[in-house]
């Protein structure tokens, strides 16, 4: 398609804006551009990469609020004196209950997308996210029954969701040369809200006191409904885009979207998971205060999701799959470190092996993103499709791909915060849990390389028909007889 197709003719063509964006027929409601094809590089230089930018940059302020949002209760909890009544199993709970809910709601957030739109779904989310903020302002006092804080925190959840619809849309904006980058970039100005809102949350305890956590979430209510409002006024809706049952059910007898989710769980399920449970490990296992405890928490978090987009450009460069191996083989080795500390209870030692665990789950998070399109491109070539063809299977399998590959990751920081809940309860440390992602780790790498990196002597292409009768998926390369590579290293 020429950039001159990929314009809209709307029914008020002297409405169209000054700088190029194609503008949209009223349709459901809102505005749309009705054709979008950025694998055709004409059109990209020309119209579409400036359209995908800005997009790209409203929607980084709307998920990055869900996340501070989603992990509000990891802060709320540094507030909960022996005066609230809690344990500290309790309080891992506590803060597993928005990961559980935010896992599970990506799933529908993923097609929300297709149904409303990518600019309207995410003015719908923004605002959503004010319902847990002024639930949570009303119930945060001692004397509020546990009950009570289990289900206002399970409403947190919303803002979980907003990862998977952000990038499902974003997704679809970008060519697939550019999508290592641009879902780095989306994912990182996310999941940086994470490390802000315990900076702000130390900054409350370190002035007003631990008194006073209603200040965070009034400080959030204007974050949010200026995201929305932003979001209304400059991002787009994607008329090819459409919902699509079909692909979820594809995705979902896809191998390859299982285990890249596995591998997802060893990445984001690590740094939801720390993220959410690392101020309570060194209240319990290091007995910080609150504030000391509140002046260390960020650091891991915003690191690891600064050099998420790292992690993009890398797998960009060099392939994803390389990058993941190397990635959890580093994860395993300063999990080691944080093994040994926490066994001899040094801090020092403990925070360097954390905070590098915080680094890598960002470079992973990064590489494993930058797989799945990947995957579904080679599935695309495979199966005969050129050209735009390709790019659309590809963008309408790893749309949906996505969104259970991010549920299923989220749900690894509900099992991560668990396993230190079990880990305090029996063992008083959190060394049993470790040793626990330890152990997962060592199972990441290996699928890793098994599927995707494994030296194989390579044949020449067989058909199709051979490929399916013996149940083989086909993506690897056309090679000479006797050739060995790795047959997945280019996702």
């Amino acid at each position: 398609m020429t950039a001159a197709a990929a314009d809209t003719r709307s029914e008020k063509p002297d409405d169209t804006p000054a700088d190029g964006r194609t503008e949209a027929r009223t349709r459901r409601g809102g505005r749309w551009i009705e054709h979008w094809d950025p694998e055709d590089e004409g059109f990209w230089r020309e119209t579409g990469e400036r359209i995908a930018r800005r997009n790209l940059a409203f929607s980084v302020l709307s998920e990055h609020i869900g996340f501070s949002i989603w992990s509000l209760w990891s802060v709320m909890v540094l507030f909960m004196g022996p005066e609230y009544g809690i344990d500290p199993a309790g309080k891992f709970f506590l803060v597993a209950m928005p990961t559980l809910v935010g896992g599970v709601l990506r799933v529908p957030y993923t097609f929300a997308v297709a149904r409303f739109g990518g600019r309207n779904w995410t003015v719908l989310s923004a605002t959503m996210l004010l319902v847990p903020t002024a639930v949570a302002a009303v119930v945060m006092e001692p004397g509020t029954s546990y009950t009570t804080f289990l289900l206002v925190a399970a409403v947190a959840g919303v803002g979980g969701g907003n990862f998977a619809s952000s990038m499902t849309n974003i997704n679809a904006f970008y060519p697939l040369r550019k999508k290592g980058w641009a879902l780095g970039l989306n994912a990182g100005g996310g999941n940086i809200g994470v490390p802000v809102i315990q900076l702000l949350g130390l900054l409350v305890i370190g002035t007003a006191g631990a008194a006073h956590p209603r200040i965070v979430l009034a400080v959030y209510v204007p974050l949010i409904v200026l995201a929305a409002v932003l979001a209304a006024l400059f991002m787009d809706n994607l008329a090819p885009v459409t919902n699509d049952t079909g692909a979820a059910l594809d995705a979902a007898r896809e191998p390859h979207t299982w285990v890249m989710s596995l591998l997802y769980i060893g990445t984001f399920g690590s740094f939801i998971g720390y993220s959410f449970a690392f101020g309570l490990v060194l209240q319990n296992q290091f007995a910080r205060t609150p504030l000391q405890a509140a002046s260390l928490t960020f650091i891991g978090p915003l690191l690891g999701s600064l050099v998420r987009p790292v992690g993009g450009r890398l797998a960009d460069r060099f392939g994803g799959a390389r990058i993941t191996l190397g990635n959890f083989v580093a994860m395993g080795l300063a999990t080691g470190v944080v093994i040994y500390a926490s066994g001899t209870r040094s801090l020092p030692v403990f925070l360097v092996g954390f905070i590098a665990l915080f680094v890598l789950t960002g470079l992973g998070n990064g590489s494993t993103y930058k797989m799945i399109p990947g995957i579904f491109q080679a599935q695309a070539l495979r199966r005969g499709l050129v050209g735009e063809a390709a790019a659309v299977y590809g963008r309408r399998l790893s749309g949906a791909a996505m969104g259970l590959i991010g549920a299923v990751g989220a749900l690894g920081g509900l099992a991560i915060n668990l396993a230190f809940r079990q880990s305090f309860l029996v063992a008083g440390s959190g060394t049993p849990a470790f040793v626990s992602f330890l152990v997962w780790y060592v199972v990441c790498g290996a699928v890793t390389w098994g599927v995707y990196l494994r030296p194989a002597v390579r044949g020449r292409r067989r058909s199709q028909a051979s490929d399916e009768a013996d149940g083989s998926d086909g993506v690897e390369a056309a090679a000479v007889d006797g050739e060995r590579g790795p047959v997945y290293a280019e996702v």
